[in-house]
C-alpha cells in the first residue's frame, strides 16, 4: 500500500489548527445569530450547493475526509485511517468506532455505501453526481442500468473499499465535499423528498427547529465524536433579513454575522470606520464570477454570438460597482489556482468588434433575451451594468431578478434561462484543484437537469482531456498536469462557453462577542464560515 494516514494525524491537525494563544481563549457554550436575506433551499447534502447552505450542511454532516479548519489541507474525518493501492485506484477507509447519527444509531460502512449510491443515482438529481465519475460502475448508475456502485464495497462494519476505474488525483478531495456526506438510509426513506427539511447527519450540530421564512436553529451535538467541538451550544439563522437591516442589527448587538456579507452600499462607510477595524475580516478565495449563455437556446448556439457577449461587457466598470473588491477575469480559473494561464489575454472589451460578430451571425439588428440574477445587492446593479453593455451592441436583455434558489433551479433546466449572472452564487472552488472549475460547471456531467453547468456546454473531447489530466496522480507529473488543464481552459475560452467577469475577494464582519481566528470566518472550504470552531467570548 502506498499511503496510510492514521487517526493520530487527524487529531494532531485539529489540535494545531488554532495557535496556543487562541486555544487559551476558547470557551464552551453560548450562542450566536446569523442573518440571511433568503430562506434556505435545502439541507440535504446530496442536493444543497449554494453559498448559503454549504457551511450549514458541513456542520450537520460528516464525510470520510475533511479539511484542517481554516485551510485547504486534507485530514481524515469519519475515516480513522485510509490506505491507497500502489496504482492509485483502490482506497480502503477504516471508520471511527462509536460515531452515531443524530437519531442515535451507530454509523457504519453500509451507510457510506448507501450515501455514495444515493448521490450518484439519477433519481436524486444531485448537482454533484459528476464528482464521482471515477468510481468503478459510475457510468452504469448514471445511465440507470444499475442501482449501486460496483466499486464501493463494504468489507466489514467499519471498513469500506472504493475502487476507481482510473487513477484520480482529486479523489480524496471529492471525499471531503458535502456531496460525500454520510446519511442514514432510514431517515432518507422516512422523509423522502423532504429529507432536506429534516436533515439527520452525524455532524457537530443537529437541526433543532426550522420555521420556514423565519429561522433555523442548530443545537450542539452532545455526542459528537470530536472532543471539544463544536464550541457553541446553539446557532440561530434568521432569514428574511435585508442586508442593510442585518448590518444595523449587528451594530446594535442583536446579530453576530451578516451571512450575506457587508452591503455594498455601506461597504466604504463601514470599512473606513475605525470602530469596526477589528471586526472586518478579509480573505482570498478561489472565485470566478461569470455570465452563462445557454448553448441549447438560440441564438447562443452560435459561437460568434457568445464571443460578442464576451467582448461587450465592461468588466472594469463592474469591478467599480463592488468598490474594487475584485480583479477582472479573462478565463475560468482564478489567478491563484494551478493551471491559470498568465500569458492569456482573453477577449478584449470592444463593442464595435462585438457588433461585427453579431452581424456575421446574421443578427446585425440584435435580438431579445433574458438575464437571470440573484436579487440581493449588488447583483441586480451588476446585471443592470451588463444589460447596458449588451444594449450597446443591440442585445435587449430583460433582467429576471429572483431568489437564489430560483435562479439555481432555472439554470438547471435545459431551456429556461438563456443567460445568468452567477454573482452571489459565483463559483468558489469546492477544493483547490483546477478540475473543480471544469467538471461541475463546464463538463458534460454538469450539463444535466439540476446541474450547475448553466451554459449546458458539453465538449466530449475536452472531457476526455480532463479525465487524462486527472489520471496524472504521480507528483512528478504535477507540472505536466497543470499544463494539461491550462490547455483545456483556453479551449473553453475558444468556444466562449461563458463570459468570465471578475475574481472577488471575500469580506465579512463579526460581532465583538465572537471568538475564533479570522481563517474560520472566511474558511476556504466551509464557505462562508466554519461554524464548528466559532466560540462566544461572553460565556461565564
Amino acid at each position: 500500500m502506498k499511503t496510510a494516514i492514521w487517526a493520530g494525524a487527524a487529531a494532531l491537525l485539529a489540535a494545531t489548527a488554532l495557535t496556543p494563544a487562541l486555544a487559551d481563549e476558547i470557551k464552551q457554550g453560548g450562542s450566536m445569530t446569523v442573518t440571511y436575506k433568503d430562506d434556505v433551499s435545502t439541507l440535504d447534502p446530496a442536493i444543497g450547493y449554494d453559498w448559503q447552505n454549504w457551511s450549514m450542511i458541513k456542520s450537520l454532516f460528516d464525510g470520510l475526509m475533511d479539511y484542517e479548519p481554516g485551510t485547504t489541507n486534507l485530514m481524515p474525518d469519519l475515516a480513522e485511517s485510509y490506505e491507497i493501492s500502489d496504482d492509485g485506484t483502490v482506497f480502503t477507509f477504516k471508520l471511527r468506532d462509536g460515531v452515531t447519527f443524530h437519531n442515535g444509531r451507530a454509523l457504519t460502512a453500509e451507510d457510506v455505501k448507501y450515501s455514495l449510491d444515493r448521490v450518484t443515482n439519477p433519481a436524486t438529481q444531485s448537482p454533484g453526481a459528476g464528482f464521482f465519475g471515477s468510481i468503478k460502475g459510475f457510468d452504469a448508475v448514471a445511465a440507470g442500468e444499475a442501482d449501486s456502485l460496483e466499486g464501493v464495497t463494504v468489507v466489514d462494519p467499519l471498513t469500506v473499499k472504493i475502487e476507481l476505474s482510473r487513477p484520480d488525483a482529486t479523489f480524496l478531495h471529492v471525499m471531503a465535499i458535502n456531496f460525500s456526506s454520510v446519511v442514514p438510509k432510514e431517515e432518507v426513506e422516512k422523509w423522502g423528498a423532504d429529507f432536506g427539511k429534516h436533515p439527520v447527519g452525524s455532524g457537530a450540530f443537529s437541526l433543532e427547529d426550522w420555521t420556514l421564512g423565519q429561522k433555523l436553529v442548530f443545537k450542539r451535538n452532545e455526542n459528537y465524536w470530536r472532543a471539544g467541538v463544536p464550541r457553541l451550544d446553539e446557532i440561530t439563522f434568521e432569514v428574511g433579513q435585508e442586508p442593510i437591516v442585518a448590518l444595523l442589527r449587528l451594530q446594535r448587538g442583536e446579530a453576530d454575522i451578516p451571512g450575506d456579507g457587508i452591503p455594498p452600499a455601506k461597504f466604504l462607510e463601514v470599512t473606513k470606520d475605525p470602530q469596526y477595524k477589528d471586526l472586518i475580516i478579509e480573505g482570498g478565495q478561489l472565485h470566478t464570477g461569470y455570465v452563462t449563455m445557454n448553448v441549447k437556446m438560440p441564438p447562443f448556439e452560435n459561437l460568434n454570438v457568445r464571443k460578442a457577449v464576451n467582448m461587450a461587457i465592461n468588466k472594469d466598470r463592474v469591478v467599480r460597482i463592488i468598490n474594487g473588491r475584485a480583479v477582472p477575469a479573462n478565463q475560468p480559473l482564478p489567478p491563484t489556482m494551478p493551471g491559470y494561464d498568465t500569458a492569456y489575454e482573453g477577449y478584449p472589451y470592444d463593442p464595435d468588434a462585438a457588433k461585427a460578430l453579431l452581424a456575421e451571425a446574421g443578427l446585425a439588428d440584435g435580438f431579445e433575451t433574458e438575464l437571470y440574477v440573484f436579487n440581493t445587492d449588488p447583483n441586480p446593479r451588476i446585471a443592470q451594468s451588463i444589460q447596458a453593455d449588451l444594449a450597446a451592441i443591440g442585445i435587449k436583455a430583460e433582467i429576471k431578478a429572483l431568489a437564489q434558489a430560483n435562479v439555481i433551479a432555472a439554470g438547471g433546466e435545459p431551456d429556461q434561462a438563456p443567460m445568468i449572472w452567477s454573482g452571489g452564487m459565483a463559483w468558489i472552488a469546492d477544493f483547490p484543484d483546477p478540475s473543480n472549475f471544469y467538471g461541475p460547471i463546464l463538463g458534460c456531467d454538469g450539463a444535466v437537469k439540476g446541474g450547475w453547468n448553466w451554459s449546458w456546454y458539453c465538449n466530449e473531447e475536452l472531457d476526455k482531456q480532463a479525465i487524462a489530466a486527472d489520471s496524472m496522480t504521480d507528483p512528478a507529473k504535477k507540472t505536466e498536469r497543470e499544463e494539461a488543464w491550462r490547455k483545456i481552459f483556453i479551449s473553453v475560452m475558444d468556444d466562449a462557453a461563458w463570459a468570465p467577469v471578475f475574481h472577488e475577494q471575500r469580506f465579512t464582519m463579526r460581532s465583538e462577542r465572537l471568538g475564533g481566528p479570522d481563517a474560520i470566518f472566511v474558511d476556504p472550504v466551509h464557505i462562508p464560515v466554519n461554524y464548528d470552531y466559532v466560540w462566544a467570548k461572553d460565556v461565564q
